[in-house]
């Protein structure tokens, strides 16, 4: 998620909290790493610190929440390697503590029973680089980076890095900033002023490069995928046909328009 110079900074927080949380970040499209140009990075991490620790976390079916818990413990597994790589060089937001909620881990204004779920803390990772684990790794869960960029070709290098290519955004209000980014990131999806959870049922959804396997659900292609072409020819002329439909070898083709097929 590319955050331009001329972005609305409220729409691209709330672009960030829901890629980067919604779900507890267990999307295919959920946010890895917030790339924010560097006149707006320190309001932008500080809008979304805010945003981060005023967020709702708990049981879904108590409260409305910004996500419950962890879908299985094998995922609460990996999420906690994940949080291994955060490295002395980065600065933790969001939240006062990491790793799983419990009573000696607490969140303040933790809606439910923390014992009775997978309940992990948001985290907001500042201070990623390009050779940092956390921002060349896949990451599913509630952790999102934040790099900071000084023009649109290396915010351009920055979304390519990892060789992922499912789903991209760009907050920007210039038409020319969203066709240079469209036209170098290597991603299936692209989203303008939206989160990276922001696909459309009527467009073509899927990547490329890491995330890409041929395939792309959504709209009429994804009769393609699902579907198999069976191309039938039924000829009644009573002559041999050749190639392309043959009608010009010494006849006339002649037009029945009550002809009609019963089934």
């Amino acid at each position: 998620m590319v955050v331009a110079p001329d972005a609305d900074l409220d729409l691209a927080v709330e672009g960030a909290l829901f890629g980067g949380f919604g779900t507890a970040g267990q999307r295919c499209t959920s946010l890895g790493t917030a790339i924010v140009h560097s006149s707006l990075h320190d309001a932008f991490v500080e809008r979304l610190d805010a945003a981060v620790r005023d967020a709702v976390i708990g049981d879904p079916t108590r409260e409305d929440v910004l996500f419950g818990p962890m879908l299985d413990q094998k995922f609460a597994d990996r999420l906690e390697k994940f949080l291994d790589m955060i490295a002395a060089h980065h600065t933790v937001h969001g939240s006062d503590g990491v790793g799983r909620i419990t009573a000696d881990n607490p969140r303040s204004g933790f809606a439910g029973d923390a014992e009775s779920g997978l309940y992990y803390h948001p985290v907001v990772v500042d201070g990623v680089r390009p050779d940092d684990a956390l921002f060349s790794t896949e990451t599913f869960g509630p952790i999102i980076g934040v790099a900071t960029y000084d023009d649109l070709e290396e915010a351009i290098a920055w979304s390519n890095l990892p060789g992922y290519g499912l789903s991209s955004s760009i907050y920007t209000n210039d038409p020319k900033t969203v066709f240079t980014y469209r036209k170098g990131v290597r991603s299936g999806m692209l989203s303008v002023n939206n989160s990276t959870s922001g696909a459309e049922a009527h467009l073509p959804f899927g990547g490329n490069g890491l995330s890409g396997n041929g395939s792309r659900q959504g709209g009429v292609w994804v009769l393609d995928q699902m579907t198999r072409w069976q191309a039938v020819n039924w000829d009644y002329s009573g002559r041999l046909q050749k190639a392309q439909i043959d009608t010009s070898a010494g006849t006339d083709a002649v037009v029945d328009l009550d002809y009609r097929l019963d089934i």
